[in-house]
């Protein structure tokens, strides 16, 4: 049990330096990251991979220590909005994933509903947060946040980002399954039984 902490908190740190690395993709360059979404996708895996908790440390850690780093993205709102959005990825993706998988024996059909089920209700989840902080900000002078804001940062702009993860994430779950680098079908079945001992 302390060796399969040690090892999610050693992946959660390997999952926020890749964080920091994925947006030089996009030159630092704001528009694009906002395009493309680099620094969700490592959020996103470390809540698969190691459910609620490590998903939402990640989330929360990433874009703060990113932005006191390279500073990029702003410190705020951008990388505090941000903090809130992936916190709530990396927990709503990494807490219904493991649900499910606690209640139901998967084939590879039932891994992939799984997946985008929860992959597609943390994406909402994440963006309605992302939301509801930045209209918080509007408390503090010279913050503004529009519906219309909201839209176009979401769901207008991102949508290429969307698109990628969409096709990315699965099937990055599935790779680590088929190649046994994390077996969810064994953990969800072993840890129903550690449950019922």
């Amino acid at each position: 049990m302390r060796n399969k902490m040690i090892l999610k908190i050693v992946l959660s740190g390997a999952f926020i330096a890749i964080g920091w690395v994925l947006p030089f993709l996009t030159g630092q360059i704001p528009e694009f990251g906002n395009m493309l979404l680099p620094m969700h996708l490592p959020v996103f895996i470390a809540g698969f991979m190691l459910g609620p908790i490590y998903g939402c440390i990640v989330g929360l850690v990433t874009p703060i220590t990113r932005s006191l780093i390279f500073g990029m993205p702003k410190l705020f709102p951008g990388a505090v909005g941000m903090m809130f959005e992936l916190a709530a990825y990396g927990f709503i993706c990494g807490l219904i994933f493991n649900v499910i998988l606690k209640n139901f024996r998967k084939n590879k059909g039932q891994l992939l509903a799984t997946t985008y089920i929860s992959l597609v209700v943390a994406m909402l989840g994440g963006r309605i947060i992302w939301g509801l902080a930045r209209m918080a900000f509007t408390l503090i002078p010279e913050q503004s946040f529009t519906y219309a804001a909201f839209i176009s940062g979401a769901f207008v702009t991102a949508w290429p980002g969307i698109l990628i993860q969409l096709v990315l994430i699965p099937a990055i779950i599935f790779a680590l399954n088929k190649q046994m680098i994390i077996d969810f079908e064994v953990d969800a079945r072993d840890e129903i039984e550690q449950e019922n001992l």
